[in-house]
């Protein structure tokens, strides 16, 4: 082998690394490529899901409102049928109070009565008020 070969040798090596070399470098290109598209998909994924986040965090607003309003209302006839309740039982009570209120000034009328009657009787038919 004469330094002829060896130069050959060497253009050939140099040609093979060279085309070797510019492979891998379209390789390189194609792979950043491919990070580029998959970068800008991402990109787009995200864009997406912000606007429906979004989206459903306005309808969750809406629901939210329309839930505050019902409650309101509910809140409010409620509370008109408590009262409702209240100032029918206060005239219940009431009415039970005169009611009772009558029966023991009666009860009393007729015992101050009973009382005047037996005191008027003669000294057998007296009422002693304590037991000694």
């Amino acid at each position: 082998m004469d330094e002829k070969d060896v130069k050959k040798i060497e253009e050939v090596f140099k040609h093979h690394i060279g085309i070797l070399s510019e492979d891998l470098q379209h390789r390189l290109d194609i792979v950043a490529e491919g990070h580029q598209m998959v970068a800008e998909k991402l990109d787009r994924v995200e864009s997406q899901l912000g606007q429906r986040i979004d989206r459903v965090e306005q309808r969750i607003n809406e629901v939210d409102a329309r839930l505050s309003k019902k409650i309101d209302d509910v809140d409010v006839k409620l509370s008109k049928k408590i009262d409702e309740v209240d100032a029918k039982l206060s005239k219940k009570i009431d009415g039970v109070r005169e009611e009772l209120s009558q029966k023991i000034d009666a009860v009393a009328a007729d015992l101050a009565a009973h009382r005047a009657d037996t005191e008027g009787h003669r000294v057998g038919y007296q009422v002693r008020e304590s037991r000694d």
